[in-house]
């Protein structure tokens, strides 16, 4: 993980994001051995616990509260399946899967990318919301970057964080990216010249630039990436374990009302920077994405 420098540190959206695991939740690992479904157990208690990695504005912390454009749908959702208390688990991006998989939280609220990979893992909630790509680079766009392609072609250093899409887009196109935790730790990369290209979801670098205007970087145009020429449209969405389908068709279930809805959609996501693009389309559903779709 990169030193952070004072001056390009988040002011404001990224505080503590990369505090220790279980710093908002505690370390209970959720149990399903006393008997009853998880989302009986989860009723009975009151209170979901969720895995977040610090990715504003999906899922993060600030001052001490946990927010995001996820965690207010899960607020939402939740309350509506009874239960009122949404707390949080912080850890690495790639780390959220295998945290799921240990019990350390419920559910994973990250606005995860549904790839066919994860699908194996673990199961998704339906779309949350659809998501294209853009690169943070120095003051200026130096090199002129526009796309992976462009990141591809001039051979500039890029950083990608550990785990998200954006790391598979480079491992394809043959990049050799560095790998950071957070992403903080890829602005603080750019800014400090470790390296001269992020890749990340557009509405996180724009969030991340906007919370840190003193920061030396641009944010480019977002894109939809293509890989071997074909469009890599996607979406992202809550991660269940492959055992708690109660729990996540309750919660698809709940969630159509919403995504069906654009005006209750962004009355929740829209403070957050979301708008009616990221509404997910419906003919993109998980099933198909798990399949390869996108």
């Amino acid at each position: 993980m990169s030193k952070q420098r004072p001056a390009v540190r988040a002011a404001v959206a990224f505080a503590g994001m990369m505090v220790a695991a279980g710093s908002l939740a505690g370390c209970t690992k959720t149990d399903t051995t006393s008997g009853g479904s998880l989302l009986q157990q989860l009723q009975d208690s009151g209170t979901v616990t969720v895995g977040f990695a610090g990715e504003a504005p999906y899922s993060f912390e600030q001052d001490g509260q946990l927010t995001g454009a996820t965690v207010a749908l899960h607020r939402e959702i939740f309350k509506n399946l009874g239960i009122d208390n949404v707390e949080g688990v912080s850890t690495d991006f790639g780390a959220l899967i295998p945290g799921l998989q240990a019990r350390r939280f419920d559910v994973v609220s990250a606005g995860m990318s549904i790839l066919p990979q994860r699908c194996e893992q673990a199961a998704f909630s339906e779309p949350e919301f659809n998501y294209t790509t853009a690169l943070m680079v120095p003051k200026g766009n130096p090199a002129n970057l526009t796309d992976m392609q462009s990141v591809q072609q001039s051979g500039v250093r890029m950083a990608a964080m550990t785990g998200a899409i954006e790391s598979d887009y480079a491992q394809q196109l043959g990049i050799d990216a560095m790998q950071v935790a957070s992403p903080q730790d890829g602005m603080d990369a750019v800014a400090n010249g470790r390296a001269d290209v992020f890749a990340l979801t557009g509405i996180s670098l724009n969030w991340l630039a906007k919370n840190n205007p003193q920061a030396p970087v641009d944010v480019t145009s977002s894109f939809v990436a293509e890989i071997d020429g074909v469009p890599q449209v996607g979406a992202g969405g809550t991660v269940f374990r492959k055992e708690d389908t109660e729990l996540r068709d309750a919660y698809n279930a709940e969630l159509a009302k919403i995504t069906s809805d654009k005006d209750k959609y962004l009355s929740i996501v829209g403070p957050f920077g979301f708008t009616a693009e990221e509404l997910p389309d419906p003919n993109l559903t998980t099933a198909k994405l798990c399949g390869g779709a996108g």
